[in-house]
């Protein structure tokens, strides 16, 4: 088994090894994953956070010896940026651009010096909507996990991470997690709303604010009005995504 650990800002993983395949995640600086399978120019990965298994290209990969990888998971308490672009300066005093929800590795492999804001764990929840409206405004993106570009799972996953707490990558696999709320007047201000499509399945979820009001991905990051019967977007005048449960992670 091979190891390695994201050195650049973001890496794309596809469903298969072809530049055009469908984006199904991206690596974050810092993000450390399992190497599954090597070709020519295209490697197989399993993310150790969400256990996502997708490819990369070799010119973007980066091996770690395997008691590095050890360490880094034995290191439970990891630091998580928290601003939306900030810098490492690594050996070689030369900076590297990284973005919200990077992790700072302390390896000997990757060695650097970081003096931004970062995140071990929050011990309120309203540090979630306060780092959800970082986001505010980003593009939407299948797959993408960035102030870029971002998918509604990925946005959830992401406040959670930089928060300390874990998320799985999909929708439908967060609506697993965390213990339902049998009503929207019982959820706090971080709590997770997730909403099915109309073959019953889940494929959206966004974070509860207060007052009513949700925080997702529909184009972009933006903000709604919930009630009991789903998402209700004020520019259309129309409810968008129907309510299916309402989560409490933490």
């Amino acid at each position: 088994m091979q190891y390695g650990i994201c050195q650049l800002s973001i890496v794309p993983v596809r469903s298969s090894a072809d530049e055009v395949s469908e984006l199904i995640t991206q690596l974050l600086f810092g993000e450390h994953y399992k190497v599954l399978e090597s070709r020519k120019n295209w490697s197989r990965i399993k993310t150790i956070a969400d256990k996502c298994e997708g490819w990369i290209l070799n010119s973007q990969l980066n091996f770690i010896a395997e008691d590095e990888f050890t360490t880094i998971q034995a290191n439970q308490t990891k630091n998580h940026v928290a601003e939306l672009i900030s810098f490492v300066e690594d050996s070689n005093k030369i900076l590297i651009p990284i973005l919200i929800g990077s992790c700072i590795p302390n390896t000997p492999s990757m060695p650097v010096n970081f003096n931004g804001i970062a995140i071990n764990k929050s011990q309120t929840k309203e540090s979630f909507v306060k780092i959800a409206l970082l986001y505010l405004n980003s593009p939407e993106l299948k797959g993408g996990k960035s102030p870029f570009g971002i998918d509604s799972a990925g946005f959830t996953q992401m406040v959670y991470k930089i928060n300390g707490y874990h998320l799985l990558r999909t929708a439908e696999e967060q609506s697993t997690q965390g213990s339902a709320l049998s009503f929207v007047e019982e959820s706090e201000a971080g709590d997770l709303a997730f909403f099915d499509n109309a073959s019953g399945e889940i494929d959206h979820v966004g974070i509860i604010m207060n007052d009513n009001y949700i925080i997702h991905v529909n184009g972009k990051v933006r903000i709604d009005r919930l009630d009991h019967t789903g998402i209700f977007n004020n520019d259309l005048r129309t409810y968008t995504h129907k309510l299916r449960v309402i989560k409490k992670i933490v």
